[in-house]
């Protein structure tokens, strides 16, 4: 138990050292990468660190993305492959601040559904979420399936992020056309 503890906390502290020494401020850049090795840059994070946290401001490039109307709503996606990849605003207040170990805001601020180009409307249940690592040249997520439809309605708490652990689940490498987000 001492020994997992002991890696535990190490692991926490390299992860740090490794958010710090990409030099988290400024403006970094959002791209998508799909499956047939197409890049595309679709936005920018502004981190504007403060204290021990860090306040994250996602700008999604409106000329990167194509607007869809669906289900009486505007989305901005991406057409990519078999896939339409369509980013939906997280809608409630929220913190908006991250930490070396907790990158869970600015996840929620990359929440997007994926459809089939002939697919009529939203499909929200078709959720993806970006979990975000940190690397040594940024930050890189790997998609997780969520359902869209359970941020429908406020959460009775703005502090706690509604897609914890438990409401997320690991999507086969491959299955989606954009596998891979990064940002630098």
């Amino acid at each position: 138990m001492r020994r997992t503890l002991t890696s535990l906390l190490l692991g926490c502290l390299l992860m740090g050292a490794s958010l710090a020494s990409a030099n988290w401020s400024g403006d970094k850049t959002i791209r998508l990468h799909g499956r047939d090795g197409k890049v595309v840059a679709v936005g920018s994070v502004r981190f504007t660190p403060s204290g021990d946290r860090t306040a994250v401001r996602v700008t999604m490039d409106i000329h990167a993305l194509k607007d869809f109307f669906l289900s009486m709503r505007e989305f901005k996606c991406l057409e990519g492959g078999t896939e339409v990849l369509c980013h939906v605003p997280y809608p409630y207040k929220n913190p908006g601040t991250i930490t070396p170990t907790d990158l869970s805001w600015l996840e929620h601020q990359l929440l997007f559904f994926y459809k089939q180009p002939s697919d009529f409307g939203a499909k929200l249940w078709n959720g993806v979420y970006y979990r975000l690592t940190v690397t040594d040249k940024g930050l890189v997520g790997t998609p997780q399936a969520i359902d869209l439809n359970a941020i429908g309605a406020p959460p009775a708490r703005t502090d706690v992020p509604p897609y914890g652990p438990a409401e997320r689940n690991d999507v086969p490498a491959g299955a989606r056309w954009f596998d891979r987000l990064t940002i630098d």
